[in-house]
């Protein structure tokens, strides 16, 4: 997406999050990222290492026209204002966790039991998938994107109220 979009740049929410802060992170991505580029300035944010378990030196995030940001908690309700235009990736929870276990191997063993707690209460309380713009969903060759449920509902279509998959996707 960010080819297509000129080399837009990517901000990943595991630079953000860390293990005392699953969720509780939105404040310092306002103060470090968000505020900065509304004022047009390069934001600096000090990305997190989880094997370390410690904030690094910050990384510049210039101004552009587009940025993404990528990773659980995107949608939440803080962040949406600020958005202009929410993704829900269409994967079912237990598939996103395995690739998550895959990639982080045996080290982050016990994280893992700790993430899937807390992305589950997260989820509970504060649902993205119901905002979303666009539903994208991974083929054997590249991506489906399809209408989001955000601006959709109308008599011929149901609401969904949680994140996981429609009946009707």
């Amino acid at each position: 997406m960010a080819r297509a979009l000129e080399g837009a740049p990517v901000l990943r929410l595991d630079d953000i999050a860390s293990h005392d802060e699953l969720f509780d992170w939105t404040g310092r991505l306002r103060s470090q990222v968000i505020e900065p580029l509304g004022r047009g300035d390069t934001a600096h944010y000090t990305p997190y290492d989880w094997h370390s378990r410690d904030f690094g030196a910050p990384l510049a995030l210039p101004p552009a026209p587009v940025v993404l940001v990528e990773g659980v908690g995107a949608g939440r309700r803080a962040l949406r204002p600020y958005l202009a235009h929410l993704l829900w990736m269409e994967l079912p929870r237990e598939e996103a966790w395995a690739r998550g276990r895959s990639r982080d191997g045996e080290e982050q063993r016990e994280f893992w039991a700790g993430w899937v707690r807390a992305e589950l209460r997260h989820f509970a309380d504060d649902p993205s998938r119901p905002f979303a713009d666009l539903l994208v969903s991974q083929g054997r060759k590249g991506y489906e994107v399809l209408p989001g449920p955000a601006g959709t509902v109308g008599p011929d279509q149901s609401v969904t109220y949680g994140d996981g998959p429609s009946a009707m996707c």
